[in-house]
């Protein structure tokens, strides 16, 4: 069993097929047939059950396929390594909340860019699930996600503590007086929005249950709809600025138990940590010291 016997079969599993592996390997399916065959001869047990419409894993196939995903990292990592002589080059994909780029990230990507001309920086958006899903699946280098992360496969470093609000129309006075307003919508950028989460809990706990949802793709979006008495949201309050005072939202503090949380910077436990990775964390340790004080 070597690298190229795993990769192939890997190959198989994920297109199903020994003809469109053989296209995707750049290889003849003969080729294919035979190397998963011997394989198989091999660990002593069939990996693929054949049909007319191609292959499926066996229960053998299944057990074998997360090791073999994992050789195939380790072999990757162990070439970024090798080829990682301590100045940061390459690529670099870093995920993030909408929120946290907004307020804090941009400062640092300018520096870094700057900084590092030779790595190709890439930001990537989304919700927390999303993010430490791309993290585990090793699609991305790391990312800013709401706290907390537990997970036995991922490194967590506090990044900055965020003070939360809710947001609802300058009509909305109170809680009370969202208790009374029939048909109550939540507003949230997308499924999977860890402030959606909190925002139901918050609700439930002050007896408000049974809201409905309405999701948008950007926050200003959000705002002009929370603005204009459409729904309520939760966002942090450094993100809005001087909005409130124009009069557009009334917002409405949450004690601190319930008003505070954690953006973490997460990455894989067993990734490899290219000098392109290290020099960005190292560059974004002062914005979590700014941010912290202010």
């Amino acid at each position: 069993m070597d690298a190229a016997d795993l990769r192939m079969f890997q190959c198989v599993a994920s297109t199903g097929s020994m003809s469109r592996a053989a296209l995707e390997l750049n290889t003849v399916q003969s080729n294919v047939t035979a190397r998963i065959k011997s394989l198989e001869d091999e660990v002593g047990f069939a990996l693929f059950e054949r049909t007319n419409r191609g292959v499926t894993l066996t229960a053998a196939g299944q057990r074998l396929l997360p090791f073999a995903a994992r050789a195939a990292r380790l072999l990757d990592d162990a070439k970024r390594a090798v080829a990682d002589e301590g100045t940061p080059s390459g690529s670099l994909t870093i995920g993030s909340l909408d929120t946290t780029a907004a307020l804090h990230l941009s400062p640092t990507l300018a520096a870094y860019v700057a900084a590092y001309p030779a790595v190709d920086l890439s930001l990537k958006t989304g919700t927390t699930r999303e993010l430490i899903a791309q993290v585990l699946g090793r699609q991305l280098d790391g990312a800013y996600v709401c706290g907390p992360a537990h997970h036995p496969d991922l490194l967590v470093d506090p990044f900055v503590r965020e003070e939360l609000v809710i947001l609802t129309a300058p009509a909305i006075t109170s809680f009370e007086a969202l208790s009374r307003k029939p048909d109550l919508k939540i507003v949230v950028l997308k499924a999977g929005c860890s402030y959606r989460l909190q925002l139901e809990a918050m609700l439930a706990r002050r007896g408000i249950v049974g809201v409905r949802l309405l999701e948008f793709g950007t926050i200003e979006a959000i705002i002009a709809c929370v603005s204009a008495g459409v729904g309520v949201t939760l966002l942090p309050r450094a993100l809005l600025g001087s909005v409130w005072e124009r009069g557009r939202l009334r917002v409405h503090p949450l004690p601190n138990d319930e008003g505070q949380v954690e953006t973490v910077f997460i990455r894989h436990r067993e990734a490899y940590a290219s000098g392109a990775l290290r020099a960005f964390m190292d560059m974004a340790r002062p914005a979590l010291t700014v941010a912290a004080a202010e």
